[in-house]
């Protein structure tokens, strides 16, 4: 353990980056905390009301855009990528079978909060040892934290115009963490824009969520419409969600960037519960205790049955009008609550007029 004043924080930069890379971390950069040009772009998407019901992103001052005001004495932040794509081709003829059941990539295995957490702890008690006690606090989208501004400061690639990061060498298909610190290390480069002319992205989005490059209005996202969003789905927009019941990827499926993924190294983001390949009619029969069960350790969780049942009920209601289908969505409608009982009589008019 050294002394702080004998530190070459430029050495200690360089073997955070080798310890990182032990831990399962694809890439790690470092960064100062001025997010001012982050903090106006905040402002300007608030203003437009495109966070819908997600109130908690113009919640907590200044600490969101300023890492100081969160945990005082950042000076510095440890930005780490971690790789999630499954090893699987692309997921395009799922996406065009009606019967099939699409969840976002990235929450087919276990949940990456817990994953990055453990990991970006096992880094700082690395640091600990080498340096002694030292500020710090980790984060994996846990807190008011610009974690896609910080990751483009540090190096890590650039905020593409579907507003995800993108690297040239992994393209989108990954996680992000932070450990804000007190150490002055030394900061890395930021990279420049590559998306160029492309408007993939814009023009693949199945609601239009992407209203101008670098703008998305969550309120017409698929992610947010089957994650964040507590009520209904807007009428206009569940005909357009397909068979997308947990997240959206088209944006990045599109991305040519993504030519450039590679399959993850994590065991932990592997596909549970064959979610990669499973039915609408066969996760519509889970009832409450099944579905808890099958998404412990899952970001699936967290929205519960209700809206797990709700988003599947809006994908049957979009599929072929089967007997099977209606009886399904028929049975599960005397014990269902107000809000899944209207998306069930929406699924089942769209059906019963295919018949």
């Amino acid at each position: 353990m050294e002394n702080q004043q004998d530190i070459d924080f430029t050495s200690l930069g360089a073997r955070i980056k080798h310890w990182g890379a032990k831990l399962g971390f694809d890439a790690v950069g470092i960064t100062d905390t001025d997010l001012s040009e982050a903090e106006r772009h905040l402002h300007h998407w608030l203003d437009k009301g495109y966070q819908g019901e997600m109130t908690w992103m113009g919640r907590h001052g200044s600490k969101r855009t300023r890492p100081a005001d969160l945990v005082p004495g950042t000076i510095r932040v440890i930005s780490v990528r971690m790789d999630y794509r499954p090893d699987e081709p692309s997921p395009e003829a799922l996406l065009a079978d009606p019967a099939a059941a699409f969840v976002s990539r990235y929450a087919l295995g276990r949940d990456y909060h817990k994953v990055m957490r453990s990991r970006l702890q096992r880094l700082a008690t690395l640091i600990e040892n080498k340096v002694g006690t030292f500020g710090y606090r980790a984060f994996v989208d846990s807190a008011p934290v610009m974690e896609k501004a910080l990751a483009e400061k540090a190096g890590l690639g650039w905020i593409g115009k579907h507003s995800n990061l993108l690297s040239r060498e992994a393209g989108s298909w990954f996680f992000l963490g932070e450990l804000y610190t007190d150490l002055p290390l030394p900061i890395d480069q930021a990279l420049s824009d590559h998306c160029g002319d492309c408007r993939a992205c814009l023009d693949s989005c199945p609601t239009q969520a992407i209203v101008a490059p670098y703008q998305v209005d969550a309120r017409r996202c698929i992610s947010y419409l089957t994650i964040e969003l507590q009520g209904p789905i807007p009428l206009e927009l569940r005909p357009l969600m397909g068979n997308r019941i947990y997240g959206c990827d088209d944006c990045q499926h599109c991305c040519p960037w993504n030519r450039f993924s590679i399959p993850t190294r994590i065991d932990d983001f592997a596909p549970r519960n064959n979610l990669d390949q499973t039915t609408l009619l066969e996760l519509f029969s889970w009832d409450e205790a099944e579905f808890l069960s099958r998404t412990e350790g899952s970001a699936i969780r967290r929205i519960g049955h209700q809206r797990w049942q709700r988003n599947i009920a809006v994908a049957l209601g979009n599929g072929q009008a089967s007997p099977a289908a209606i009886e399904a969505l028929k049975g599960r409608l005397a014990n269902a609550s107000e809000l899944l009982a209207e998306h069930i009589r929406w699924a089942l008019h769209r059906l019963e007029q295919r018949l």
